[in-house]
C-alpha cells in the first residue's frame, strides 16, 4: 500500500514513496497501513502463510509500527528526527526485508517442499525403522555376507515397483543395480547413487549396545554401519523411493548400486564395473561416501564436499638380522634394525604442499577462524614456509593430512617366542598420497631415510591407483552448494579432500564427475565412532537426511 495523502502533504520536500512488489514499502507515514495490514493477514491465513507469505506480512507489520511512531514524533513537532530516523529505518528495513524473503522463496522452491508435510512425514518414519532393520543384518568384511543386505534392498525396490536387478559374483557377495528412468523425451546422463554395503569388524564387549541390534538409546540409533555407511544407503534408497511416489519428473536416470567389499578389496565395484559397466549408463554424476558436515555447539560449522581422495600406499618395512637366545643380547638384531629404521621413518617429514582444492577449502575457512589462522589460510602457500606454522601443522591432525603425504606405523611382528630372537621382524606402513604425488619418490625418499641394507621397504600392493579429483563448476556440485545453504543457512560449503581412501577414485577415470556429499550432520564424537565403538547416529538426523539428499538429486535430475 502508498502512503496516505496527508503524509505526502506534509512532507513535499521528500520522495514519493514507493511501493515494491513484494510488499515491503518504505516506513513512511501511512493512516491506511493499518487497514492494508487488515486485509493482507486475511489473504496470507488463506494462503496457509507460507513462508515467503509470511515474511512479507512481518515486513508489513514493522512498516505500520514504523508509521505509527512517525505519526506520533509529527504530532509531537519532532520533523528533523522523523526524517533522519525513516531514511535510516527505510534502507535498513528494505534490505532485511529482501534478504529474509529471498532466503524463504529459495527454501520453498526446493524440490521437497512440494511434497505434503503427512508425507514427508511417513518417508522419516520409514528412514528411522528401515536404518534399524539395515543395522541389524551383519554384513562384516570379512567374510561380508552382503547378499543379506542385497535381498533387503531388493525386497523395498520391488515393493516400491522400481526395476532392480541382484548380482551375485561370489557365494554370498554380491552387488545390487536399481534404477528410475528419465520422463522426457530427451534426457541427460544420468546421476548414480553409490553405496557400500559392507561394513568393518566390532568387539561387542567394548560397545554399550550390541553392533547389531539396531537399538534406539539416548536419541541415537546404536550399529555397525550407522557412519559408515549404511546410513547414507539407507538415505538413497528412500531418496529413490520418494522420486518414485511423488511422481518427480526426471530430465536424466537416477541409478543406486550397493556394492560388496569396499572395506577390503573393492571387489564389488571392480567387478561391476568389468562385468555390468553398460548398466552404468554413462552416467555424468555420482554420489557417494566421503561428505562431511561437522557439528559444533548444535551448529554446522562447515558442509565438506569430498571432490577428492588421498591414495593408498601401503608398505612392509622387514628387517634382517642373526638369530639366536634371548638370554644374549644381539646388538644388529632384526628387531633391533626395525625399532631403528622405525624411528628414522616417524620421524621423517614429508615435505608441505599446497592443492588448488585444499587452498579454495582453506580460503572458504577463513573467515570462521581465529585472526592469526584466518590471515595463513588466506595465504597458505605464503604460510607453508612458516617454521612455527609448520610446528602447529604437525599437531593439527585435520590439517596436516591435507598438506602433506602422511605416514601411518599400524603393524609388527617379531618372534613367536618371548626367549626366542628371530631372524626377521616386520611392520607394515600406511602412507597416504595426496593427489598428483609420486609413490616411487616417496619409496626412494623412504628407503634413503632407513639406510640400512640390511632393511627392505616394499609395497604391499602391485597396483597403485593414482589420487585423482573433480572439478567445483559443475550442475551437481552447484546443487550441492545451493541446497546446504538452505538447510544450513551461513555456514560455508567448501570442497574437501578426504584422508581415507572412497571408491570415487574408481569411477571418476570412467568420466564420472564424483563426489562425497553426506546429506547428514554429526559431532566430532559420533564421527569418531566410525570404525570405533558404539558407533551411531542420531534419530533426528535419520529423519532429516533423506529429505537433504532427495533436494540435491532432484536439483539436477528434476525436469
Amino acid at each position: 500500500m502508498g502512503s496516505s495523502s496527508q503524509g505526502e502533504a506534509r512532507y513535499r520536500s521528500e520522495p514519493s514513496p514507493r511501493k515494491s512488489d513484494d510488499g515491503c514499502g518504505d516506513p513512511v507515514p501511512s493512516l491506511a497501513g493499518l487497514f492494508s495490514l487488515v486485509i493482507l493477514f486475511s489473504q496470507h491465513l488463506r494462503a496457509g502463510l507460507m513462508n515467503a507469505v509470511a515474511l512479507r506480512l512481518k515486513c508489513r507489520i514493522f512498516h505500520c509500527l514504523g508509521s505509527i511512531w512517525v505519526l506520533r514524533q509529527i504530532l509531537a513537532r519532532k520533523f528533523a528526527m522523523v526524517v533522519m530516523v525513516t531514511a535510516i529505518a527505510g534502507v535498513a528495513s528494505r534490505s532485511y526485508c529482501e534478504s529474509e524473503i529471498t532466503v524463504a522463496e529459495e527454501t520453498s522452491a526446493m524440490a521437497s517442499s512440494r511434497i505434503s508435510a503427512e508425507h514427508l512425514q511417513q518417508y522419516s518414519d520409514l528412514a528411522v525403522r528401515w536404518m534399524q532393520e539395515y543395522l541389524r543384518i551383519d554384513t562384516t568384511n570379512p567374510p561380508g555376507h552382503e547378499m543379506q543386505a542385497v535381498s533387503f534392498y531388493k525386497k523395498i525396490l520391488d515393493q516400491e515397483g522400481i526395476e532392480n536387478r541382484a548380482f551375485e559374483y561370489a557365494p554370498g557377495r554380491g552387488d545390487l543395480w536399481a534404477r528410475l528412468p528419465h520422463t522426457t523425451a530427451e534426457a541427460k546422463r544420468p546421476i548414480l547413487l553409490l553405496n557400500h554395503m559392507d561394513v568393518v569388524t566390532s568387539d561387542a564387549s567394548h560397545w554399550k549396545v550390541p553392533p547389531f541390534s539396531g537399538e534406539i538409546k539416548d536419541g541415537w540409533i546404536w550399529g555397525r554401519g550407522a557412519q559408515d555407511m549404511k546410513d547414507e544407503g539407507l538415505a538413497q534408497l528412500v531418496v529413490l523411493v520418494m522420486l518414485k511416489r511423488e511422481k518427480v519428473e526426471l530430465d536424466r536416470d537416477v541409478i543406486f548400486l550397493a556394492v560388496a567389499d569396499e572395506e577390503a578389496d573393492g571387489m564389488g565395484s571392480d567387478w561391476f564395473i568389468a562385468e555390468q559397466r553398460d548398466l552404468l549408463e554413462n552416467a555424468e554424476f555420482l554420489i557417494n561416501e566421503g561428505g562431511e558436515n561437522l557439528l559444533e555447539k548444535g551448529k554446522v560449522k562447515y558442509v565438506g564436499v569430498d571432490v577428492g581422495e588421498k591414495t593408498t600406499f601401503w608398505l612392509h618395512v622387514v628387517a634382517h638380522g642373526r638369530p639366536g637366545h634371548a638370554s644374549r643380547p644381539i646388538p644388529d638384531s632384526a628387531p633391533n634394525r626395525l625399532v631403528r629404521a622405525l624411528d628414522r621413518i616417524l620421524a621423517y617429514r614429508t615435505p608441505l604442499r599446497v592443492l588448488p582444492v585444499v587452498e579454495e577449502f582453506l580460503r572458504g575457512m577463513a573467515p570462521y577462524e581465529p585472526p592469526e589462522q584466518a590471515r595463513e589460510y588466506l595465504n597458505i602457500r605464503k604460510a607453508i614456509d612458516d617454521t612455527k606454522f609448520q610446528e602447529n601443522v604437525e599437531k593439527n591432525e585435520s590439517l596436516n593430512f591435507l598438506l602433506r603425504d602422511t605416514i601411518s606405523l599400524t603393524m609388527m611382528g617379531g618372534s613367536g617366542q618371548t626367549n626366542v630372537i628371530p631372524p626377521e621382524a616386520w611392520a607394515n606402513l600406511d602412507v597416504r598420497i595426496l593427489p598428483g604425488g609420486n609413490p616411487k619418490s616417496l619409496l626412494a625418499e623412504i628407503r634413503r631415510v632407513v639406510k640400512d641394507p640390511n632393511v627392505t621397504v616394499e609395497p604391499l600392493n602391485a597396483e597403485f591407483r593414482e589420487a585423482n579429483y573433480s572439478p567445483t563448476d559443475t550442475a551437481l556440485y552447484g546443487a550441492i552448494r545451493r541446497v546446504s545453504g538452505k538447510y544450513f543457512p551461513g555456514t560455508p560449503v567448501v570442497p574437501h579432500i578426504t584422508s581415507g581412501y572412497t571408491e570415487n577414485q574408481r569411477y571418476r577415470p570412467l568420466g564420472i564427475h564424483s563426489y562425497g556429499f553426506n546429506p547428514y550432520a554429526a559431532t566430532e564424537d559420533e564421527s569418531n565412532t566410525e570404525h570405533g565403538n558404539d558407533e551411531r547416529i542420531r534419530v533426528e538426523e535419520v529423519r532429516r537426511g533423506p529429505r537433504i539428499l532427495f533436494d540435491v538429486v532432484a536439483a539436477v535430475a528434476g525436469k
